[in-house]
């Protein structure tokens, strides 16, 4: 069996454990410390309850809800909570791997007792922490995901041979995870409405209808397998960033800014995982134009930020004049590689002492300490 614990509104309730004041309160998180120009990054479950949610803008969610009260995120308390409670899991001697950064799951392998464990776990982290979690319990990953979501906030679901099919067929099909709106649309059309529907289709009619993701549906629905630890420590095919603005903008600079900040968070997360990437995509959107990009292999690997900001210049440069205002922009890099290559020359050389110089300061002090200067326009604009 698998174990998911899943935090409830993870950054806003440590605001509300470390601020007495907010608990009990709406309160959002905003992605910017500018209250009207920032997007809703985490909102509590009573901002929730007035129709507040992530990605929202916090113009948009002040209007839902004026009294709400507002902080800026700070990473750096949300990672290290993050980290003591992955700790505190792998003191129970089972396999345990992040999911994200609020999100775990644990191969409890014949556990007799799965629900007892889930209860210790959950009372553990409300009395370390001041927080909350959910947790579920099913065969396999993606139905443990599942269940952790029946009975949030501060829930405990079991699911077994015995309650499976009568559960499943309580819930939307929407709520498993990789649904997104576009499957939700087919399978409603296809007359597949609750999760138990899906789950008695076959594989061959899933594969028909959605291809191989149809197929890989149907094997993380019905696997029985435990988790192999690989699957979430192997490199991974692609690292990216992407961000919504709090308007539409067509200021070349406001633009070209952002994507330097997306390159830098990129190239940190391939240096994180010492690889490299060949192909760079960047993805825009626009209100006229929603989600169009373009994406360019390069024959020299990187994983440096300024490169890779770059890189996304030079496909930025394919496009018309006419660019339509932007709205939301992301930066990808794939065609990743284990980073072995050795500089050759002096400004390299220099060029990679100075991104690991960084790289410590941003590692000792908190993410974004330092940073190139372009990046302030991001913040000046809002």
């Amino acid at each position: 069996m698998i174990l998911h614990i899943d935090m409830d509104a993870f950054f806003a309730s440590i605001e509300q454990a470390i601020n007495p004041r907010l608990k009990g309160k709406p309160l959002i998180v905003g992605s910017r410390a500018n209250k009207l120009h920032t997007v809703v990054c985490a909102a509590s479950y009573e901002a929730k309850a007035c129709g507040i949610d992530s990605g929202m803008s916090s113009k948009d969610a002040l209007e839902l809800c004026p009294t709400a009260e507002f902080v800026p995120a700070q990473q750096g308390r949300y990672i290290w909570t993050s980290e003591q409670i992955f700790e505190m899991l792998k003191e129970y001697g089972y396999e345990v791997v992040y999911v994200s950064i609020d999100e775990f799951q644990m191969d409890i392998g014949d556990e007799a007792d799965g629900g007892r464990l889930a209860k210790e776990i959950q009372q553990r982290i409300q009395k370390t922490f001041h927080i909350t979690a959910s947790l579920g319990i099913a065969k396999n990953c993606l139905l443990a995901k599942l269940a952790s979501k029946l009975n949030k906030p501060s829930g405990i679901a079991i699911l077994n041979v015995d309650n499976l099919e009568a559960v499943l067929g309580s819930v939307p099909v929407e709520k498993v995870c990789g649904i997104g709106r576009a499957s939700e649309a087919t399978l409603h059309h296809l007359g597949i409405k609750t999760c138990l529907d899906l789950y008695q289709k076959s594989a061959h009619f899933l594969q028909e209808v959605f291809g191989k993701n149809g197929l890989n549906l149907y094997i993380s629905l019905h696997s029985t397998d435990h988790f192999d630890t690989r699957e979430f420590e192997e490199n991974p095919k692609s690292v990216g960033h992407s961000y919504t603005l709090p308007w539409a903008s067509k200021n070349t600079g406001f633009i070209w800014a952002w994507i330097r900040l997306l390159s830098e968070m990129v190239g940190e997360r391939l240096r994180q995982k010492n690889l490299v990437s060949k192909t760079v995509h960047l993805w825009l959107s626009s209100p006229e134009r929603p989600g169009f990009g373009s994406q360019k292999t390069f024959q020299q690997a990187t994983n440096d930020g300024y490169e890779i900001y770059h890189r996304c210049l030079k496909i930025m440069g394919s496009y018309s004049q006419n660019t339509p205002k932007i709205r939301a922009l992301g930066v990808s890099c794939s065609n990743l590689e284990p980073n072995t290559y050795q500089h050759l020359f002096k400004e390299a050389k220099r060029r990679e002492r100075l991104i690991k110089a960084m790289d410590k300061i941003n590692g000792r002090y908190g993410e974004g300490s330092i940073y190139p200067a372009v990046i302030t326009i991001t913040r000046k604009m809002q």
